[in-house]
């Protein structure tokens, strides 16, 4: 390919899922193709996820398995010897939790070396908004907020995770500093959600020295459980219901695990050993069966499959148990100002009775949803405006087929436009955590680098899926 142009690669959005699709399309030193990156902030491998500073906040991944590479799974583990951080994370035990600004500083080191340029190497780092995508008789081209463009054969969407915010001027987010803003320190604050948003929200306003009363406030009022060093049972597909209904999954999967338990072991072997089948279920489910699971079920598939690292467990554990912190199962009713605050009304689960609660700031943890929500990001906008994209049947994310290529309002999969991590959850469901969308990545590069390697690109070789 040396007597033609670099074949162009264009990644939207920096963060975990786009550093990580840099790095497995760069892996080995490719020549003949390039890749252009654009993200707002000022660094690499961030995001919702990896921006914080806070060492409190850590990975609900233990460091064992967080590689960016599928086929090395040691890769992180030696970062952070050659950082000098394993004795920061506890020595030689690798179960251990890594704060996430570590992970971020990891990721972007992935990408240090792509950034020279030279040998036909080339990565771009943009840092704008791309707000606009257009179609191309010879690829795509994406323009950007401050203005220009930028020409490529290939748009890969890599947008991440959108912050759901409540509008109103006592409403914080969970990511702003500092944590709880100029709330009193003996104020009460109350929190809307009971996930790990409010695990890492609750531990930081303690760690900054609220005093007060916190009051955490979800439809179930479900806390995350906590990571025990376990090994994943191993789970023969065959032998298994994933494709019955749901109803029928959740009894096979309780008796797996008392029977795990009744031998020694532990449910969370079993929910940790169902993990490589997990896209499966979710791609033979009916679409009545995907309705009911994200209605009923996900809540208790949340906090038994995304669970806290046990020494964040520990310390909420200890705000509850000294009654600083409270968790409700209940809706809020209403929320009137008072004062320089709010009154509350909400109602407790099962319950009529109405509640009052005075509380000084209302932080929301409601948690994250795919960018891909209309109006939530203006490029996915105009994909939507033009065509060129469109939501689920469900409404989870953008419609993507198994080779994460966006299919269009005709059914149509681009030949040019592809979406991972969580945008493509739609069509995936388990692919937020680095492990599952490593190997997204990795496979994706592999079509998308054999793409560009052949003087003639058909989508319609036999391929990996993304699964």
């Amino acid at each position: 390919m040396s007597d033609r142009r670099p074949y162009r690669f264009f990644i939207v959005g920096g963060g975990a899922s786009g550093a990580l699709m840099a790095a497995h399309l760069l892996l080995g030193n490719p020549t003949g193709i390039s890749v252009t990156i654009v993200e707002q902030r000022a660094q690499l491998g961030r995001g919702l996820a990896y921006g914080t500073g806070n060492p409190s906040h850590l990975l609900n991944v233990r460091a064992a398995n967080m590689s960016a590479y599928p086929d090395d799974p040691d890769h992180f583990w030696r970062w952070l010897a050659a950082q000098g951080d394993v004795g920061a994370v506890g020595g030689e035990d690798r179960f251990r939790f890594v704060p996430r600004g570590v992970y971020g500083r990891y990721l972007e080191g992935l990408l240090a070396e792509h950034r020279q340029g030279r040998d036909g190497r080339v990565l771009t780092i943009v840092q704008d908004q791309a707000c606009e995508l257009k179609e191309t008789p010879v690829g795509v081209e994406v323009m950007l907020q401050g203005g220009g463009s930028v020409h490529a054969d290939v748009a890969i969407l890599a947008c991440g995770h959108h912050y759901i915010a409540d509008d109103g001027p006592l409403h914080l987010s969970p990511w702003a500093e500092p944590v709880g803003g100029d709330a009193p320190s003996d104020s009460t604050l109350l929190i809307l959600g009971t996930g790990l948003t409010m695990v890492d929200t609750a531990s930081a306003l303690k760690e900054r020295g609220h005093r007060g009363r916190i009051v955490a406030v979800s439809r179930r009022g479900l806390l995350p459980h906590a990571h025990r060093h376990v090994e994943a049972l191993k789970i023969d597909a065959a032998q298994a219901p994933l494709d019955r209904d749901i109803a029928t999954i959740c009894h096979w999967l309780r008796g797996l695990a008392r029977r795990s338990e009744a031998q020694g072991g532990d449910w969370r072997g079993v929910i940790d050993g169902l993990r490589p089948h997990t896209q499966t279920i979710w791609r033979i489910m009916p679409r009545r069966m995907r309705r009911r699971f994200l209605e009923h079920a996900r809540p208790w598939w949340d906090v038994h499959r995304h669970r806290m690292a046990p020494q964040v467990a520990a310390r909420v554990q200890a705000l509850i148990d000294s009654g600083q912190l409270e968790m409700i199962a209940g809706k809020i009713i209403a929320i009137a100002p008072n004062g320089e605050g709010a009154r509350v009304a909400l109602r407790r689960r099962g319950t009529r009775e109405i509640e009052s609660l005075d509380v000084s700031r209302i932080i929301s943890c409601k948690g994250v949803e795919s960018v891909a929500r209309q109006g939530a990001n203006p490029l996915v906008e105009s994909l939507f405006a033009q065509g060129l994209a469109r939501m689920d049947a469900l409404g989870v994310g953008v419609d993507v087929d198994d080779n994460c290529a966006l299919v269009d309002q005709q059914g149509r999969a681009s030949r040019r436009l592809f979406a991972i991590g969580p945008m493509s959850q739609a069509a995936f469901w388990e692919i937020i955590a680095v492990p599952d969308i490593r190997l997204q990545t990795a496979q994706l590069a592999a079509y998308l680098r054999g793409l560009a390697a052949g003087p003639v690109h058909s989508f319609s070789r036999s391929v990996e899926n993304c699964r």
